[in-house]
């Protein structure tokens, strides 16, 4: 394999631009350090039992299934469960130890399946450690300095849990981005911030100067690495605060102006500019995105079209689109079939365990048809769904290849700024009514289904389940076309069908969503597991896993 550095370009074709130059040598250099087989049996790593494993890892994949996140932030969340259950409950009746805590946050995710077993080597112990100590040392602060204030009654006391639970968000949140950093993302958010700081510009009569630079970066976060409001919430507690490097002093005082930190962050986390910035910013995202699968492809030839060969570069990167558009197909249709198999299995056991009793308890008529259209509708809804979802044409392709060229070559740098405009503000009066059109429209869609499910001798038990459903299946089926949707950039054809569709189901969509936002944060199957299940089996896991070594110690001393 020939390194790129190696490579003469001529000067009759066009010049690789300094940012996508780095990324082709760094995709390029792991990539040849993935060929290179070596395994440092000196460095001492961390290796728990296998038995122990599989009962950890076994009872995770219960606790992932009632838990409603991507699967990317499900270590995130496993940390900060963790980190918990030692600070919160543990610390109450014992001291904080950083190190002992790090060892077992370490041990139980390599035991839930999240770091690899005896790969992570001992020193990232201490690396956790210390960034466990700062934020055991702003509780202690926020405890002495600031919970005093709180008279713990009412809304004070929800204050300080809140305020509470930021403090483990914030520490579950570095931690993860000390165990899961990959240089290749953070060139590609480097590239992207460099590019989108360089175009966009926002005109001098906005208040928001002073907010584009992180307003942007968030972006990036948001749209490339797919991060979730609470780490998103640690980057500007970061930008805020000179926290890598925090001294005890930065730390205390941190902990007294928490609140105000909380609310600053809280802003920008709902900043005016966050629907412009996006747009522009899920473009790029897109290009490199397909580009670092271009490259990832083979490094050194699509390296050699880039500096010599645009025609067969331009080529590979409409080839990566087809199949891309065909995989995220694909997936989508893989999705749908395990969605609709679950809810058909789940629509089922409901109407068994809870609409049959509670019609019959309400001394109404069970109707066969009405039974059998409860169970199969939300998921021929989704099926419908799926099915008519469009993949990218040929001319979202063409799109892509030019923000590509853009981006890989000096002489396509973008030159006209991108401008932001002032946040449509609506008046009152005009907002009032829209809001009522907004929800005329739902409520004509609801009184017509049950004048429709009415006439075929729905009772109103039925009624109410199937409209349940269809909100809550109505937003499930639109969030599993996100990954279809992420490689569209072109505007889509607005059609008076179009139109007409979006006014009276994009109100069931909205209410769709608000239900499963509030179930997610009810979740009695999550509450469960975490307060009532997980610290015994947690003790019980860690009792086995000593005795394994204690065994283990037993036969070497025999021998």
């Amino acid at each position: 394999m020939v390194s790129p550095n190696l490579i003469k370009k001529s000067e009759s074709f066009l010049n690789v631009s300094p940012g996508t130059k780095k990324l082709f040598q760094l995709v390029y250099g792991q990539k040849k350090k993935g060929e290179i087989q070596f395994d440092d049996d000196d460095t001492p790593r961390i290796h728990v039992s296998r038995i122990v494993s599989r009962l950890s890892f076994f009872y995770e994949k219960i606790r992932q299934a009632v838990d409603y996140d991507d699967d990317h932030l499900l270590r995130k969340n496993a940390t900060k469960r963790i980190l918990k259950r030692y600070i919160f409950i543990e610390g109450v009746v014992m001291d904080y130890d950083s190190e002992d805590i790090s060892l077992k946050l370490l041990t139980e995710l390599i035991q839930a399946g999240y770091l690899p077993n005896n790969r992570v080597p001992e020193v990232k112990i201490h690396e956790v450690a210390l960034l466990l100590d700062k934020y055991i040392k702003l509780r202690d602060y926020f405890k002495r300095n600031y919970a005093p204030n709180f008279d713990l009654s009412g809304r004070e006391t929800e204050e300080k849990k809140r305020l509470n639970d930021w403090i483990m968000t914030l520490a579950a949140t570095e931690i993860e981005e000390n165990l899961g950093h990959d240089d290749v993302k953070q060139l590609i958010v480097a590239n992207i911030f460099e590019a989108l700081q360089r175009v966009i510009k926002m005109p001098p009569d906005l208040p928001y100067q002073n907010d584009l630079e992180i307003q942007i970066y968030l972006s990036i976060c948001r749209n490339y690495l797919k991060l979730d409001h609470e780490m998103l919430s640690y980057f500007v507690f970061k930008y805020y605060n000179n926290w890598e490097e925090a001294t005890e002093t930065d730390i205390a005082q941190v902990a007294v102006n928490l609140k105000a930190i909380q609310a600053a962050t809280e802003y920008q986390l709902k900043h005016p500019l966050i629907k412009q910035i996006d747009k522009i910013v899920r473009r790029y995202t897109l290009y490199y995105t397909i580009l670092f699968e271009v490259i990832s492809d083979n490094p050194t030839k699509s390296y050699e079209n880039a500096v010599s060969n645009t025609k067969a570069f331009v080529s590979s990167i409409r080839e990566k689109c087809s199949k891309t558009y065909f995989k995220v197909k694909n997936k989508l249709w893989m999705a749908g079939v395990r969605s609709i198999i679950y809810i058909l299995l789940t629509k089922s056991v409901f109407v068994v365990a809870l609409e049959v009793p509670m019609i019959k308890f309400f001394g109404e008529p069970v109707n066969p048809v009405s039974l059998a259209v409860n169970i199969s509708f939300p998921a021929v809804l989704l099926f419908i769904m799926i099915l008519f979802t469009k993949t990218p044409d040929n001319k979202n392709t063409d799109k892509i290849i030019e923000g590509i060229k853009e981006i890989t070559f000096v002489e396509n740098k973008k030159t006209q700024p991108i401008v932001l405009r002032r946040p449509t503000r609506r008046g009152s009066i005009i907002n009032v009514f829209f809001n009522l059109v907004y929800s005329a429209a739902f409520l004509l869609v609801i009184y017509w289904l049950i004048k429709l499910l009415t006439f075929v001798r729905f009772n109103w038990v039925s009624i109410t389940i199937f409209l349940f459903f269809l909100m809550f299946v109505s937003f499930f089926s639109f969030r599993i076309k996100r990954d279809v949707k992420q490689y569209v950039i072109t505007d889509e054809r607005e059609t008076l069908l179009g139109f007409i569709f979006d006014l009276f189901y994009m109100p069931i969509v909205a209410v769709g969503k608000f239900m499963s936002d509030n179930i997610s944060k009810i979740n009695v199957f999550v509450f469960a597991l975490d307060f009532i299940i997980e610290t015994p089996f947690k003790v019980i896991v860690g009792i086995i896993e000593e005795w394994t070594k204690y065994l283990k110690e037993r036969k070497e001393d025999l021998g």
